[in-house]
């Protein structure tokens, strides 16, 4: 986690091309969209939306990019986007999780399979990688934004699992099914920077500079897959290759 987290970090500080910029608004619309539709389309009522639209804002999207996929669920488009889960691993061993919204199954697993392939990765079937994580809450604030100790007080009283500090950011982890009522409780004191349901890695596969270009590849083409979402994956590295791997 803590390697793919901070590889994450680093790509979204070192920008996007327009490209990259229009592929990733376009998935967060998607999320946008079927988050309002499978809820209410106010944000004030919809836990998902609400996260949904937090990611977008962090990512710099327009307003009127998020207002217009908001209104998209409530037009009598007939496009059913099914949430799907798969599951891979690679050579080395590390385990990838992939989740993707998807309105043709078939399309979809052909080019993820394919990307697998090219990659030295194979697709496993259904609980082969995802027993090696936890599914779980998480909450991000600045450090800049809290007290630690005043945050720690707080996190005890409403129930959190755990907590830590990375980077700029303290990450806060939850039940999955206690997300909600714990985001609501933060939300009153702090401003959050993001929020949703992840993939924490149970424990991580350490991987040398080799071993790292072959998995950030991977990763890379299957987040550049315009179905999948997010991608998930339980490699530590060192910071400082990694740093320079993508610099």
């Amino acid at each position: 986690m803590a390697g793919h987290s901070h590889w994450a970090g680093i790509k979204h500080k070192k920008g996007k091309a327009d490209k990259q910029r229009s592929k990733l608004f376009s998935k967060l619309s998607k999320e946008i969209t079927v988050a309002a539709k499978l809820g209410v389309p106010d944000p004030n009522m919809n836990s998902r939306l609400r996260s949904a639209i937090r990611s977008a804002k962090v990512a710099n999207m327009p307003k009127d990019n998020i207002d217009r996929a908001i209104k998209k669920s409530q037009d009598n488009d007939e496009t059913n986007y099914e949430a799907v889960v798969y599951e891979a691993f690679s050579s080395i061993g590390v385990g990838i999780i992939i989740e993707a919204l998807t309105d043709n199954k078939n399309r979809t697993i052909s080019k993820i399979r394919s990307i697998c392939e090219k990659n030295e990765c194979t697709l496993g079937s259904e609980g082969s990688v995802s027993h090696l994580f936890d599914i779980c809450g998480i909450l991000k604030i600045k450090k800049e934004n809290c007290y630690e100790e005043e945050l720690f007080e707080l996190l005890i009283n409403i129930g959190a699992n755990d907590f830590r500090l990375d980077g700029e950011y303290y990450e806060i982890f939850s039940k999955k099914n206690e997300l909600h009522a714990i985001q609501i409780a933060l939300e009153k004191k702090y401003q959050l920077h993001f929020s949703g349901i992840i993939y924490k890695p149970k424990s991580v596969v350490k991987v040398n500079r080799g071993e790292l270009k072959k998995i950030i590849s991977v990763i890379e083409a299957l987040e550049d897959e315009d179905d999948v979402q997010k991608v998930y994956s339980n490699f530590e590295a060192n910071k400082k290759i990694l740093e320079e791997i993508t610099s």
